[in-house]
């Protein structure tokens, strides 16, 4: 069980070592407001467009959102912020992925195929429904089809892992969908199922089971991810430098800001200990040698820890482009 320690040095409070029982840092919820753009201007939710959290849930992970029909109807979409890194943040990018996990599940179809043999009126389909909906900006249709392929094989691996392989000797059990997701189609269904039954599947789900259990320090983060934590933190923790080991650590704390896993734990203590040291001057960093690789160890080539997903080194650390040699003949 781990929690930080709050300290009173500024340059500890520079590196956002606070503790997490405090009821500011507990309650990660935002205060901001989402903006709304209509036919007419950008305009501020009122008393008749605050959202709440009417969603209609079907199931774990099954929601029919209507209150994002209802802003259909009102002609208002909420505008999608992003943050310095590019990264959706925000009530309303949470609210979009969820919109987006809605739309993966019921209209694409529940097939064995790879997402580039997706008919493309589909992708197109789910495309404008999101525009209709929300003012996307920077991220655009890349990113809004990017995690709709993403949540479209979650939903299969959940189907799998949950509906399927724990039933494999109770042909009643999978001779239908399950309850939560009615929509399928029982052809569709049942052509998944026999799929996952093969032997071919077997072969890869046996080696991806081995992949994952390689992994080690998991975090803890919803669909928010390292971007909206980092937004919340900002929010919480007000003049505090935020970096990537602090996120790192927050993302693997439960509700009650401890750490239930050993081995995370033990880093996240090392983490507050590199934390003070560099407060106390004991220890610099530099670029890319910051705390968490001190902690975690160097990086693997063109991916970073704490960050999310789609931030390279680069990005983050706003290292200079290698310089392209000039080929010279003699």
């Amino acid at each position: 069980m781990v929690s930080q320690q709050q300290t009173k040095d500024s340059g500890s409070k520079k590196l956002g070592m606070v503790d997490p029982q405090d009821k500011s840092s507990k309650e990660m919820k935002s205060s901001k407001k989402m903006k709304f753009a209509s036919s007419s201007a950008e305009t501020e939710p009122t008393s008749q467009t605050t959202i709440s959290d009417d969603s209609k849930s079907t199931g774990r992970g099954m929601s029919t959102m209507p209150r994002v029909v209802k802003r259909k109807l009102q002609k208002l979409r909420p505008i999608v912020e992003y943050n310095k890194m590019g990264k959706g943040i925000g009530q309303a990018h949470i609210e979009m992925q969820s919109y987006i996990g809605v739309l993966a599940r019921s209209r694409v179809p529940l097939v064995d195929k790879k997402w580039s043999q997706i008919p493309k009126d589909v992708k197109e389909q789910i495309w404008e429904a999101i525009d209709m909906a929300f003012v996307v900006g920077q991220g655009g249709k890349k990113s809004v089809l990017a995690s709709a392929v993403k949540k479209w094989k979650d939903f299969k691996s959940t189907l799998t892992r949950h509906y399927i392989l724990p039933y494999t000797n109770d042909k009643e059990k999978l001779s239908h969908p399950p309850e939560t997701y009615k929509f399928i189609e029982k052809a569709q269904w049942d052509a998944f199922v026999a799929s996952r039954l093969s032997q071919d599947f077997e072969s890869v789900h046996s080696q991806h089971a081995q992949i994952r259990e390689k992994l080690e320090y998991n975090h803890r983060l919803s669909r928010k991810g390292y971007a909206g934590l980092e937004d919340e933190l900002e929010e919480t923790m007000p003049g505090v430098e935020i970096d990537r080991s602090t996120l790192w650590k927050r993302a693997r704390q439960d509700k009650h800001g401890n750490i239930p896993d050993p081995k995370v734990a033990e880093k996240a203590k090392l983490i507050d200990e590199l934390q003070k040291q560099v407060s106390e001057g004991k220890v610099r960093v530099d670029g890319s040698k910051d705390v968490l690789t001190m902690a975690l160890g160097p990086e693997h080539p063109g991916r970073l820890r704490g960050v999310g997903a789609g931030i390279s080194p680069r990005q983050y650390f706003n290292l200079p482009k290698p310089q392209r040699l000039a080929l010279t003949t003699v």
